[in-house]
């Protein structure tokens, strides 16, 4: 399995590469904003062919460049339907002065013209997304926006790993993603980690939109949102 990425961007939002192997077809998980040159040279580098976008949710630090990659490689993008206007819209995830306050401090004067790609699918509970052997199961895990979903894939390599979970703004190394945006909800955050996360294996992988890596086992015993829904 390849497996690489780079972080995006004035919000550094990680952006992922999965394939079976260089040169065959990769799923990109969260192009955000400012990706697309790293995309290229990654694309590039391991001779990969993208045949699929996937957007863990909404908002533009993971999906800015989500329509310039479709166009650009001809592939569809995956994303929940609750979070799908955000494609053409996702200013509409931050509050009036919030998204002037953000615009200042990221220098953005003016918005691209945001359309949605030609191909959207919708990424939801329980589907599943073959990309050239690889295959990717969706879980709708709603609480920081309504349509976040994770991506959970088998892991195939000498680690002791059963899958790998691309977690967006869901988990992180210790914490959990902000629910006080547009459409955020504490209480549905916390039936998320606790009917989606504490039933899965500890030896998942999980790679965060922000940061680095954990696992679900670390999380489980050092994460105190986690110990909260379990007790």
């Amino acid at each position: 399995m390849l497996l690489t990425s780079f972080p995006a961007g004035p919000l550094q939002a990680n952006c992922y590469f999965v394939a079976a192997g260089p040169g065959s077809g990769c799923a990109i998980v969260d192009p955000g904003m400012g990706s697309i040159d790293g995309v290229r040279q990654v694309v590039a580098e391991h001779d990969l062919t993208p045949r699929a976008v996937l957007i863990t949710h909404g908002h533009f630090d993971h999906m800015w460049n989500a329509q310039d990659v479709a166009k650009e490689y001809g592939c569809p993008v995956w994303i929940h339907p609750a979070d799908r206007h955000l494609l053409s819209d996702p200013m509409a995830a931050i509050s009036g002065e919030s998204a002037a306050m953000l615009r200042s401090q990221l220098g953005i004067t003016d918005l691209p013209d945001f359309t949605e790609p030609a191909d959207v699918r919708d990424a939801v509970d329980g589907a599943t997304i073959d990309v050239d052997g690889l295959t990717f199961t969706v879980d709708h895990v709603p609480g920081h926006t309504p349509g976040t979903v994770v991506y959970r894939v088998d892991y195939d390599g000498p680690e002791s790993v059963s899958q790998i979970m691309f977690s967006g703004d869901f988990l992180f190394a210790g914490s959990i993603g902000r629910t006080d945006l547009t459409g955020g909800s504490h209480p549905q955050m916390q039936v998320s980690l606790r009917d989606r996360v504490l039933p899965l294996d500890d030896d998942i992988v999980v790679l965060p939109g922000h940061g680095g890596q954990t696992s679900i086992g670390r999380e489980r015993a050092t994460n105190p949102f986690l110990a909260e829904v379990a007790s």
